[in-house]
């Protein structure tokens, strides 16, 4: 499967409404034989959140996938009945919704003041062949969420991200790691610019089951065009067998209940 990345330009009051740069790069994707666009984190209302919550974008993005024949992975903050939540939702190339993620690991007060936190770890769908599961930014730091869609057969790991610097690193080593120690394609995109006291650091990415960068881009607007290639997974998990190999009962109570710093006192 081609999939592109749209890695986008913090939006300005006076610019172009996202919606509306949401569709040119779906139709961008089309002309570059894409299947499937990844778009930022809150990429229908800009990260961080201001002010009073959006209307419902997904009809507007459905139909902007059924427009272009392109699936579109989109960010926007979902009323629940607990709450706000930082989803991503999936939409097909012909407007049908597919999946809808609530992120579950919320970041500081940036999102803490804002949204509730999901509580659902495994969220995909099949798309074109592939077994597509979406998390979403701070998600994607912890070990346990990416190898939890590993197991369940994710292929590839869909992250709308707003990484803001010094925190370059994630993207640059935590992401390719991730591909690396689970074996699936992740496809990682961001944000540049700066938007509410905060600096994205672009380098959106998508990055193959053997921890190699497949296409990737630097600090300024752009849409990263890669192939996905199933088959590499099994090349993958044949070379490095983490999957096979792992002993879950040697670790599993040390997940679910680390010790505390008094318990460990002599």
């Amino acid at each position: 499967m081609r999939i592109a990345c749209w890695q986008a330009e913090s939006p300005r009051r006076d610019g172009p409404g996202l919606l509306e740069r949401i569709a040119r790069a779906a139709a961008d994707a089309r002309a570059a034989g894409a299947e499937l666009l990844v778009t930022p984190e809150m990429s229908t209302v800009g990260y961080p959140v201001r002010g009073d919550v959006a209307e419902d974008p997904t009809a507007a993005v459905a139909g902007i996938a059924a427009d272009t024949g392109v699936a579109i992975v989109f960010g926007w903050p979902r009323r629940a009945h607990d709450g706000v939540r930082n989803a991503a939702t999936l939409v097909s190339g012909t407007g049908e919704v597919l999946a809808t993620y609530d992120k579950a690991h919320l970041y500081g007060s940036v999102d803490r003041s804002v949204f509730t936190a999901g509580g659902e770890p495994v969220v995909r769908a099949e798309l074109g062949g592939l077994s597509v599961g979406l998390l979403v930014c701070y998600d994607v730091e912890f070990p346990e969420a990416v190898r939890a869609h590993a197991l369940a057969g994710t292929e590839l790991l869909v992250v709308p991200t707003a990484l803001m610097r010094p925190w370059e690193f994630v993207a640059e080593v935590l992401v390719p790691a991730r591909a690396f120690e689970s074996q699936l394609h992740i496809a990682y995109t961001n944000w540049v610019g700066a938007r509410g006291g905060l600096d994205f650091c672009g380098l959106t990415r998508v990055v193959g089951p053997h921890g190699r960068v497949t296409a990737g881009a630097g600090g300024a607007e752009e849409l990263v065009v890669a192939d996905v290639d199933p088959a590499e997974l099994a090349a993958a998990r044949a070379t490095t067998p983490y999957l096979r190999d792992r002993r879950p009962e040697l670790y599993r109570g040390l997940v679910e209940a680390a010790p505390t710093a008094a318990e460990n006192r002599p």
